[in-house]
């Protein structure tokens, strides 16, 4: 088992994840506010987070992940998409979640408020 932290809007959400689940599936179980437009099918970079740490407890990523990456808002060294980054070591994997994500989180669901729209 390993925990991710999600970080936005200054709050943290935390999940304990099996090794071999997603980021992007494990957010779901918290509610975290990380997108996935295409419904993880890494077709979009809506699950786009940035890694802080825990990079080396997360699958490699592969040459489908990074092309759509290519297409994606502010990429960064330690970005992944949510979607692609599977668990492969027990430990703590913190990210934060991009403007991008954040973005397609509230337009995907609209009941949910925006913190950054109060």
């Amino acid at each position: 088992m390993a925990t991710i932290r999600w970080r936005a809007h200054g709050k943290t959400w935390e999940a304990t994840a099996a090794l071999g689940q997603s980021l992007r599936d494990a957010s779901k179980e918290v509610d975290a506010p990380q997108g996935d437009a295409c419904g993880g099918v890494c077709a979009c970079s809506t699950c786009h987070v940035y890694v802080l740490s825990g990079r080396e407890l997360l699958s490699e990523a592969e040459e489908d992940e990074e092309d759509i990456l290519d297409k994606a808002f502010d990429v960064r060294a330690n970005s992944r998409l949510g979607c692609q980054a599977k668990l492969v070591k027990e430990g703590v994997v913190e990210v934060e979640v991009t403007r991008e994500s954040l973005d397609a989180f509230y337009n995907e669901h609209p009941n949910v408020k925006d913190p950054r729209k109060a």
